[in-house]
């Protein structure tokens, strides 16, 4: 009998993922979460074998919630299922330590083969997912951030403006917006919040 927790802000969605799993001998559904907080903590009391996740709910998200469980050490399989399936969703989750990562349009027997699969500890991708970090791999690799670009983000994560950052430094703003905009590109994203998350997931960068 494998045993899951469902974490998905719709009713809908959960109420229609119960009543699957329910009508499949071999499943058993042990309780449902509205948001990632939710999902860790209900994780934490019933010690589900999967955790089927979604990733945008309000409050704490899901990466932030696959996260915590594994800081928490929490031996949980999470399988990402969500509608979602662009680079800024996919790798997150997958750095933050989900077993899997399946889409919701997936047929029924393809999502309990998945969470058969990821209780087994088995790394499970929708056909989509896996092209795309196909793609990622085979890219070419980023360049590496330069030693100033790092020291720019690492004020810009303590919460400095751009105005701080070129004080510190002592160069100019519009110095340090070109250094921004270097690491933006050099990390894929397209603003500071997603640069500074980045940076701070790979050990670019340390808050003290």
């Amino acid at each position: 009998m494998i045993t899951l927790v469902l974490a998905d802000d719709h009713p809908v969605v959960r109420d229609g993922l119960r009543g699957i799993f329910t009508a499949e001998h071999g499943f058993e559904v042990l309780g449902e979460a509205g948001d990632g907080a939710e999902a860790v903590a209900l994780a934490e009391r019933v010690r589900p074998d999967v955790v089927l996740m979604d990733l945008r709910m309000p409050g704490t998200d899901g990466v932030h919630a696959i996260g915590e469980l594994a800081r928490r050490g929490n031996p949980a399989r999470v399988l990402v299922l969500t509608t979602y399936d662009t680079d800024s969703d996919v790798l997150p989750a997958i750095e933050a330590g989900a077993t899997g990562y399946l889409l919701k349009d997936a047929p029924r027997e393809e999502l309990f083969r998945a969470v058969r699969a990821a209780a087994r500890g088995e790394a499970v991708l929708s056909p989509a997912v896996a092209t795309r970090l196909m793609g990622q791999v085979r890219a070419p690799a980023r360049e590496e951030l330069s030693q100033r670009e790092i020291e720019v983000l690492t004020l810009v994560a303590r919460g400095g403006t751009n105005k701080d950052a070129a004080a510190k430094l002592f160069i100019s703003e519009a110095t340090v917006k070109t250094h921004l905009l270097h690491a933006y590109a050099k990390l894929g994203v397209k603003d500071r919040a997603a640069a500074v998350a980045l940076a701070l997931r790979r050990g670019l960068i340390e808050l003290d």
